[in-house]
C-alpha cells in the first residue's frame, strides 16, 4: 500500500469532517468520495455511449436476442 498525499484547504477539512461517518477516518471519507467520483465517471460514460447510439439511429430493440 502506498500513501498519497494532497494539501487539504480548511473548505477541504470542513468537507471531510461534515462527509464523514460515525468511526470513519479522513483516509476513509476520502476513499468513500473517490468510489463516488468513479461512479460518476462510468454513468458518464455510458450515458455517452447511449447519446451516440441514439444519434444514429440505431435501436438495440431492433436486434434479435443472442441467447
Amino acid at each position: 500500500m502506498s500513501t498519497i498525499a494532497f494539501r487539504a484547504t480548511q473548505a477541504d477539512r470542513e468537507l471531510v469532517e461534515r462527509l464523514s461517518r460515525d468511526g470513519e477516518t479522513a483516509s476513509d471519507v476520502l476513499r468513500r468520495a473517490l468510489r463516488v467520483l468513479d461512479r460518476e465517471h462510468w454513468h458518464a460514460e455510458a450515458q455517452a455511449d447511449a447519446d451516440r447510439i441514439i444519434a444514429v439511429g440505431e435501436n438495440l430493440a431492433d436486434e434479435p436476442d443472442a441467447w
